[in-house]
């Protein structure tokens, strides 16, 4: 197999603000996009805010494009790994072998894969470090998806587990303001935000799950709306083409979230 070449990932599209941070020769990827920024287009309206500003199939998870500046290339593909919701900011993997695509995919099912995801939260921890345990359910209506802590009855709730330590605190702010690192030890859907306002430590800027007035009286004092929540890294070793291979991805913190603490 030959290395996916430098001028590739050098001639991506990235949608507004969104960087390259790695790749390795295997044609694996890492970008950072900042909040706002969608995984992909659902529709052709939304290109202009995607990852790539570039059309994307969602049966074949890969955004499309033929470089119109550059005399006779060919059409070019870019496969998405995970995906974070619009409002979270931090690591995306991508990767430019369709092959690879599949094996990757596969090893986020099997949760081979670390993410660690940093957070200001509302309120005061009580512990340096917690494991947290809850059973989430999921409601779908329409194209808005709500999660709740369910019980040991409900069926339809899965098993949650992150790792939760503190970095950072505020504690004489009004409200009190803390950093945190989360490790989800599982993949559910909105599984952070949901554990952090069970637990009375909602992400600033959670306009779903949180504190809706301090949201506001924190919007107002700082000019901040957004969700305050980052994918910080993301690692894992993969065995490829009979080698093995580690890789790493660190997507530093936006600038706001050291304003903050």
């Amino acid at each position: 197999m030959s290395a996916i070449p430098s001028k590739f990932w050098e001639q991506l599209p990235l949608g507004n603000g969104v960087t390259l941070l790695t790749h390795d020769a295997n044609g694996l990827a890492a970008l950072s996009k900042p909040e706002g920024v969608l995984s992909h287009p659902n529709m052709e309206s939304e290109v202009p805010r995607a990852l790539l500003t570039v059309p994307y199939t969602i049966k074949g998870e890969c955004f499309n494009w033929t470089p119109a500046d550059i005399p006779g290339a060919a059409p070019r593909r870019l496969y998405l790994l995970n995906r974070l919701d619009s409002a979270t900011s931090g690591v995306i993997l991508v990767t430019a072998n369709e092959k690879l695509a599949l094996y990757m995919r596969d090893l986020f099912l099997k949760k081979d894969v670390r993410k660690l995801y940093q957070a200001v939260v509302f309120g005061k921890p009580s512990e340096a470090s917690q494991l947290w345990r809850d059973r989430l359910s999921v409601q779908k209506s329409r194209a808005k998806i709500r999660v709740g802590v369910g019980t040991g009855a409900d069926a339809a709730a899965k098993a949650s587990e992150s790792k939760m330590t503190v970095l950072r605190q505020k504690r004489d702010a009004i409200p009190p303001l803390a950093l945190i690192q989360l490790e989800p030890l599982t993949g559910r859907s909105h599984q952070l935000r949901v554990q952090c306002a069970g637990r009375k430590l909602p992400i600033v800027g959670d306009l779903t799950y949180g504190d809706f007035p301090a949201n506001k009286a924190f919007a107002k004092a700082t000019g901040h709306k957004r969700l305050f929540l980052h994918s910080y890294e993301t690692t894992f070793d993969y065995d490829w083409l009979g080698k093995k291979f580690h890789f790493t991805a660190t997507a530093p913190l936006p600038d706001e979230f050291a304003q903050l603490l």
